[in-house]
């Protein structure tokens, strides 16, 4: 087993500034990262630009500049981008950087050597997208090749060739038997039915006549690399593999720590690129089944159903939403709205309505009412109290369920979404732990009490306890202390919840609190193993409330 864990998102291509599809998939990404941070291990999040090919050579011509010059300024728009959207990744790919280019030409001469690359010129129908001459095993039922290959045009070309569909019948096998070598498992038959009509070899470099901005073919310096080895190569590049040594178990340290990885990436780059190619491809360079990387495939974010394109005229600008919305919200809409692994539809109306019903007016709402009775009721101390009752003890007992069990158990599925609706939203009344589905509420005010959410739970506690009553009674001081402190430890661990999707709303939370404040600003100020209850002290003084999802108002 790997000592880090160790998460890729796709690179991405840089003949264009990023949509809201390229900061879904790294959300997503640092999410995950982050989750993972918060138990305590240590990660490695890779993720980066593929700056080679001839989509950006033509781009980078349009414009009138060099591809180096054109690649940068792209490059720089994801770079800030990222920033912008708290994605903390740890390494940073670079296709153009020379110590990826060694590794690509080391691993190139190795299957040169064992004959595994050769040399062939072919005519025939050829995918422009996956760069691969196709047969009539790829065409379907109606005698078309399928949307998957792009623009098919016909060819006549001399180039050099890996010898893919000698490895078709591993990859049969190693399908067959690991059942979560794809995320969700729709994927992999998908995948597996793929694998199934593969014939032909793969085409993987350009003659320099008509494409020099690439890798060199370190045995042809008439040609260069195209795309596959190139761009596919970015996820052990970078992480310290080193292409001289031939057997896995005698890779360096550093990376056989990481490595494998789970590797995020889109439906539409699955089959064949990194379901077929990339897993051969590890494959051929002695990788064994067992150091195969699991690859997590997301759906995609359309408009109007329809899917996004700069063709359509309907691609979604992030740097937009962030500067209308702020990046919490962006951040809270791409992992509430859409299901891993599933499509969604993107609607600017959804992420304000979202933003909100579940920020501004649930979560936002109930820290700023429990900061104002905290201060008004006791000076803004905190004290402990034996006084309990039904719903705080069901308040605590869903609490300890969702952080032993249901919060750990989505996220090992990788489910941000319904991680956020257990915080946020509403539990289904099946996913109660059998301790609570056992327990009766005596009181049928509080019957819907048990399926919401830790924070609508406790708005609901504050209407259903009316601490502005208790207030005015001395002999119920010790019931208002107990709801006092049950909301604001709530408050503490929802932060801690919260964290991976939301990590400035998370500190504004605890900054309120004035909770670890030495460690303001910083990541390790959250750990999941601090989630339990009882953390607050008695006699703990709170901050005053600052509005924290101030709503947004449309004109």
């Amino acid at each position: 087993m790997p000592e880090i864990f160790f998460i890729t998102t796709a690179i991405d291509y840089t003949n264009s500034a990023p949509h809201i599809g390229h900061a879904y998939e790294k959300v997503l990404a640092d999410v995950i990262a982050r989750y993972h941070r918060l138990k305590g291990e240590k990660v490695f999040f890779l993720t980066g630009v593929d700056q080679h090919g001839q989509k950006v050579q033509q781009s980078a011509a349009k414009a009138g500049v060099a591809p180096a010059k054109f690649v940068s300024g792209i490059t720089q728009k994801f770079v800030d981008l990222w920033k912008k959207l708290d994605v903390k990744y740890d390494e940073w790919a670079e296709t153009t950087g020379e110590g990826h280019k060694r590794v690509v030409q080391g691993i190139l001469q190795r299957l040169f050597e064992e004959g595994q690359i050769y040399k062939d010129k072919q005519a025939g129908h050829y995918s422009v997208r996956q760069e691969q001459f196709l047969t009539d095993k790829e065409r379907g039922p109606d005698g078309q090749f399928g949307p998957e290959w792009g623009q098919v045009e016909f060819r006549e070309e001399e180039n050099y060739y890996f010898k893919l569909s000698q490895h078709k019948h591993w990859l049969l096998s190693y399908i067959d038997n690991r059942k979560d070598a794809v995320i969700p498992d729709f994927r992999q038959t998908e995948l597996r039915n793929a694998v199934e009509r593969l014939s032909g070899d793969l085409c993987i470099s350009r003659p320099k006549s008509r494409l020099d901005w690439g890798i060199e073919l370190p045995f042809d310096r008439d040609f260069v690399t195209y795309v596959w080895f190139d761009a596919l190569t970015n996820y052990i590049s970078f992480a310290g593999y080193d292409p001289k040594i031939d057997k896995y178990e005698g890779q360096p340290q550093e990376f056989r720590d990481r490595w494998p990885a789970l590797q995020i990436i889109g439906k539409d780059i699955l089959v064949p690129a990194h379901g077929i190619y990339w897993l051969i491809m590890l494959h051929a360079i002695g990788f064994p089944d067992e150091a195969m990387p699991q690859l997590l495939v997301h759906g995609w974010w359309n408009l109007g159903g329809a899917k996004m394109s700069k063709s359509a005229g309907n691609i979604i600008d992030p740097f937009v939403l962030v500067e209308k919305y702020g990046a919490e919200a962006l951040r809270y809409y791409l992992m509430s709205d859409i299901v891993t692994g599933k499509d969604a539809d993107f609607s600017e109306e959804r992420l304000v309505a979202r933003y909100n019903a579940d920020l501004a007016n649930s979560l936002g709402n109930l820290l700023n009412r429990t900061l104002n009775m905290i201060q008004q009721y006791r000076n803004g101390v905190l004290r402990l109290s034996l006084h309990d009752e039904e719903s705080t003890e069901w308040l605590r007992a869903f609490i300890s369920v969702i952080v032993e069990m249901n919060y750990p158990n989505l996220y090992a599925g990788y489910d941000a979404s319904t991680a956020l609706e257990l915080v946020l939203g509403r539990i289904a009344e099946a996913d109660l732990s059998d301790e609570l589905q056992q327990r009766n509420i005596a009181d049928q005010k509080l019957e819907d009490y048990r399926v919401l959410g830790i924070v609508p739970k406790c708005n609901f506690l504050v209407e259903h306890v009316t601490p502005w009553k208790l207030a005015k009674d001395p002999t119920q001081a010790a019931r208002l202390n107990a709801l006092l402190y049950h909301l604001a430890e709530s408050l503490r661990i929802i932060a801690i919840l919260v964290s991976p999707v939301l990590p400035r709303a998370a500190h504004g939370i605890f900054d309120q609190l004035k909770w670890k404040m030495e460690l303001s600003g910083k990541e390790t100020r959250f750990s999941l193993k601090d989630a339990e209850w009882g953390g607050l002290p008695d006699g703990h003084v709170v901050g005053k409330p600052v509005p924290l999802f101030p709503r947004i108002e449309i004109a």
